[in-house]
């Protein structure tokens, strides 16, 4: 509990200084010291109290939706990583799987992908209208955990079931897990940014641990394992999530609708709140043409570090796979140092809106497709067709540098922005536009396909460059639209 110090010209019964009533000046001296001793332990004893209650700077709530997104993202990415695989495995085999055809796998496994970012929007409205993001979380962990575990079940029924859960759960959790950490900060206050950066590295430490664990108990053991233990990461995230409630409290709880007294309809939006919710769909935008050409890295980039590049390491041929699991690996090594320079950006007085990282994210991410384009043209100059490994490397650094400064940013800037009633429908929004990003990478990726990857990289080199700077040109006018919601108060 955090307690407020007095004001004593608001103290009923105190006789002001000016007041004609105050006929002792004396007094009034005393009560003032009196006031102002009673204010230094106040403030002493909220410090105090603050300091229980964090950890290394930041909400200890922080760091229980820190691992319980952990657990989630890895009983997701660990059965995505073995999903086609399993839907594409004979069924006459040791390790027996569906037996569908790549292209049958594939159509499933897009529908199973667009419908996880879809449901984000239903699961914000699910927590604005009727339960709050604190219990839309516990939902979606719940139902994750029974999907995840009845997919370990080797049936037909038990796998389309699993399958329609997980699609329930992670629309539930993921975008009101993100709301709540938010709802740790105050408005305006610095640590958010950074806090977001802290969330995301949890993410991804689950998205590079789990192809690893459960990849290899999948597809090397049985399949079935594998979504068990994926279903046992899960529980785990859920049981942190019910163990931590002690540091959630005030947070993700619901908030009625705010009614008008005569005619009983909801409260309009303000013109402030408007102009705010219009910076948030220019910012979709961004969210849009970022993960489009990020995720080239699971379909294009793929396929050609499979076929053009020299994945030969001494005498070892590094999988393409792995190199899936660079992103998380750049994001986990790099991501407080990032989060550190913007920090230390802004207290040097420099232009650090959210809107200005999202722009220069945009630039940098584009920077990595000239190293894709150099490493086309090597494969065209070579003699064995292939281009060195290294080009990959500094494109999937660039381009991780690239979403840690977009990625948070847009979830931290959301929290911000968006209206409290609003807060976990416009989370499932910026899913949602995620997901409109991930098939447009789709379909560039298949224009590669006969326009050639040197043309398309250059392409998207081109577009996400020109994008950047775009944004980086209207970003004071921009802003001016949040009406100070960006802004960082600086700490008493």
């Amino acid at each position: 509990m955090v307690l407020k110090t007095i004001v004593p010209s608001r103290v009923p019964g105190v006789r002001i200084p000016h007041s004609p009533q105050n006929k002792n000046p004396s007094e009034w001296k005393g009560f003032v010291i009196f006031t102002r001793a009673l204010n230094t332990w106040i403030k002493k004893l909220n410090k105090h109290t603050m300091q229980e209650n964090t950890f290394m700077g930041h909400p200890k709530g922080l760091y229980i939706l820190f691992f319980t997104e952990l657990w989630e993202r890895f009983s997701f990415y660990g059965m995505r990583a073995i999903l086609v695989l399993y839907l594409t495995a004979k069924t006459d085999v040791t390790n027996p799987g569906m037996g569908l055809s790549n292209t049958s796998a594939l159509e499933l496994y897009g529908w199973y992908t667009m419908l996880v970012y879809v449901m984000s929007v239903p699961g914000g409205l699910l927590a604005d209208r009727f339960l709050g993001q604190k219990k839309a979380v516990m939902l979606g962990g719940v139902l994750l955990s029974i999907g995840h575990l009845i997919l370990a079940l080797d049936s037909i029924y038990s796998f389309y079931t699993g399958i329609v859960l997980i699609i329930l759960g992670v629309g539930a959790l993921k975008p009101n897990i993100s709301t709540m950490v938010g709802g740790l900060y105050k408005r305006g206050e610095s640590g958010r940014d950074t806090a977001f950066t802290i969330f995301y590295i949890g993410i991804n430490i689950g998205a590079f641990s789990a192809p690893l664990l459960v990849g290899y108990l999948g597809e090397v053991i049985n399949w079935h394992y594998g979504f068990g233990l994926a279903g046992i990461g899960m529980i785990i995230g859920l049981l942190v999530y019910i163990w931590g409630q002690k540091y959630l409290e005030g947070v993700g709880d619901f908030i009625p609708t705010v009614r008008d007294e005569n005619s009983k309809e909801a409260v309009p939006l303000t013109g402030i709140e408007k102009d705010r919710m219009v910076v948030l769909l220019l910012s979709f935008v961004v969210v849009i043409v970022f993960w489009g050409a990020y995720e080239q890295a699971g379909g294009l980039m793929n396929l050609y570090a499979k076929e053009k590049i020299d994945r030969m390491v001494g005498s070892f041929e590094v999988p393409a796979s792995f190199l899936q699991a660079l992103h998380a690996f750049y994001v986990i090594v790099i991501g407080a140092p990032i989060a550190w320079f913007w920090v230390k950006w802004r207290k040097k007085g420099l232009e650090s809106s959210s809107l200005f990282k999202m722009g220069v994210g945009t630039i940098i991410t584009s920077l990595g497709f000239i190293l894709l384009a150099a490493a086309a043209v090597q494969v065209t100059d070579s003699l064995d067709g292939k281009a060195s490994i290294y080009w990959m490397l500094g494109a999937y650094l660039l381009h991780v540098i690239g979403e840690l400064s977009i990625s948070p940013v847009a979830l931290s800037f959301i929290t911000k922005l968006a209206p409290a009633k609003y807060a976990s429908f416009m989370m499932g929004a910026y899913f949602f536009a995620s997901g409109i990003g991930n098939k447009i990478a789709g379909l560039v990726g298949e224009a590669a396909q006969n326009a050639g990857e040197h043309a398309i990289f250059i392409g998207v080199f081109i577009f996400c460059f020109a994008f950047g700077a775009l944004l980086l040109v209207f970003v004071k006018k921009l802003n001016k639209l949040t009406h100070g919601a960006d802004d960082v108060v600086p700490a008493e």
